[in-house]
């Protein structure tokens, strides 16, 4: 077969598993990536079992799985066209001054070294479909917020971004960061009632990664319509 192949990191549900569902629709064969296996399993049946979807487990922020994880993916679909390093976790309340600094260090492990290591070991394929890479950055990536740990790591995915899409320049190989406001999802407690949907961002991802070869849509600022204009 032929058609494309859409690997997805933090792909068990939120953000991730709207953006694999979508990404069957237009056509991919899909790879869903995280760490809770079950999940994962159960989305792959979803979306047309062994010969469309590949579930596999991965900690983004062992070097090991994710090299497993792409030569698994080359292995069962024979190339790879499209990578979204979607994986990412929050917390670390208390700011600079009280966090619990092992929280930190998940968090910059997951969110910052695990996109690294996603790009690092998916590139070489990506050469040879002139394929497409993106990140979820995040709007807390933009602005700053007092004592967040979690906004400086997604300013780094910007940078990632940035620095990765002049590395790549006359590779062919796209690069955009998707940057969601609040998304209402099991990241966050208490979402308020105008937060994004998962769909929303996966419909972003879906624009980016569906233009003509000749449009690199570099970023995407995706966020609720302000309260007061719904």
């Amino acid at each position: 077969m032929s058609d494309p192949v859409f690997l997805i990191t933090g792909a068990s549900s939120g953000i991730g598993a709207e953006t694999a569902r979508q990404a069957a629709e237009q056509g991919y064969r899909v790879v869903v990536a995280a760490r809770s296996a079950d999940k994962l399993r159960s989305l792959a049946e979803e979306l047309g079992g062994a010969e469309r979807a590949l579930a596999l487990s991965c900690d983004v922020a062992e070097e090991t799985q994710q090299k497993a994880m792409i030569a698994r993916t080359l292995e069962h679909f024979g190339r790879l066209d499209v990578v979204f390093a979607n994986a990412g976790i929050g917390g670390s309340p208390g700011g600079f001054s009280g966090a619990d600094t092992e929280s930190w260090r998940n968090m910059l492990m997951t969110n910052v070294y695990g996109a690294a290591l996603t790009l690092r070991c998916s590139i070489e394929a990506l050469k040879q479909t002139r394929g497409h890479i993106l990140l979820t950055g995040s709007a807390a990536g933009r602005v700053t917020i007092p004592g967040s740990m979690y906004s400086a790591t997604k300013w780094a995915v910007s940078a990632i971004g940035y620095g990765v899409r002049e590395e790549l320049r006359g590779s062919g190989i796209r690069v955009t960061l998707i940057e969601p406001g609040m998304v209402d999802t099991t990241f966050f407690d208490q979402p308020p009632a105008r937060a994004l949907h998962p769909g929303d961002v996966a419909r972003a991802v879906i624009y980016a990664v569906t233009q003509p070869r000749h449009v690199d849509v570099n970023e995407i600022l995706v966020r609720p319509t302000p309260a007061e204009d719904v």
